[in-house]
């Protein structure tokens, strides 16, 4: 009988950033091999209009993540934004309207634990999706907006989004614009999936305008939400052909299939560790 061992090496990321100096590379590396910690992968990157330097470490052994965030620190100039090991399994609510075609993806990875967070509820605007959260058992909450103001419908999304404690909201076809105030509450942690190409063709609409303007390329852009609408830091783009002979209808039906990837391959990046915010723009180490 042949019994095969799978082994299970210990995994943990190092992301930081920091104004740009002479030395960060032999600093930080200097401070892992005192710890006789193996690098199994580094990949840094230097934005040299901004000064800024990002870099992720990957290690193949574990160790005591605060003692080594001090030691880091220590060679690093002060502004340095350092997490050592941040959670490998992400909690994240998803909000969603009447479109299921990326919840349905989300629901499918979780479900077989390739998502790389763990879905705690969905919460939707209309009841069209309960169904079929239902048969993934993740829990649906229904807020609708009718007959509310803002303020209460945003107060009610967020009492139950705060019961969760998510790391991050992932709006997955959620319609409905968000207040400054409840983007604040989430600064950084909400990522949308646009249904165009950014940043052409913002707001409602984009299939019938970029069917109007007649272009020969549609795509899907996933972003970090900013009180600016569809204007913040990009995550993930892909983008398609199309021609003359198609409809706004044949783009939209083609559209969802790559709002789709996009969402996914944004989520696995954001999930991973692997994207940096600074200002309004992403490094994304692939």
């Amino acid at each position: 009988m042949i019994i095969l061992l799978i082994l299970l090496i210990p995994r943990m990321i190092i992301v930081i950033q920091c104004k740009d100096q002479v030395g960060l590379v032999a600093g930080i590396t200097g401070v892992l091999a005192k710890e006789q910690l193996n690098i199994v992968s580094l990949r840094e990157h230097v934005d040299k209009a901004e000064n800024r330097f990002f870099i992720r470490i990957h290690l193949e052994k574990e160790t005591d993540s605060q003692a080594l965030e001090s030691k880091l620190q220590q060679v690093l100039p002060p502004d340095a934004i350092i997490k050592v090991n941040p959670l490998p399994e992400k909690k994240v609510v998803v909000l969603v309207t009447k479109e299921y075609h990326c919840l349905a993806d989300i629901l499918i990875r979780n479900h077989f634990k390739t998502l790389g967070a763990r879905v705690q509820c969905v919460i939707g605007n209309h009841d069209v999706l309960q169904n079929i959260c239902q048969r993934f058992d993740i829990p649906f909450y229904l807020v609708s907006h009718e007959q509310l103001e803002k303020p209460a419908f945003e107060a009610q999304v967020a009492t139950l989004i705060d019961k969760y404690s998510p790391d991050y909201i992932v709006l997955a076809k959620f319609m409905r614009i968000l207040s400054p105030d409840f983007v604040a509450r989430y600064t950084g942690r909400i990522i949308n999936i646009h249904h165009s190409f950014l940043p052409a063709f913002v707001g409602a609409n984009p299939y019938r305008q970029a069917f109007e303007r007649g272009v020969k390329l549609i795509g899907a852009t996933a972003h970090f939400v900013t009180n600016e609408l569809d204007e913040g830091p990009i995550i993930a783009q892909q983008i398609i052909p199309v021609t003359h002979s198609q409809t706004a209808g044949d783009m939209m039906k083609a559209g969802k299939e790559i709002e789709t990837a996009v969402l996914a391959k944004a989520l696995h990046l954001v999930f991973e560790d692997r994207v940096f915010v600074y200002k309004n723009k992403t490094v994304v180490f692939e």
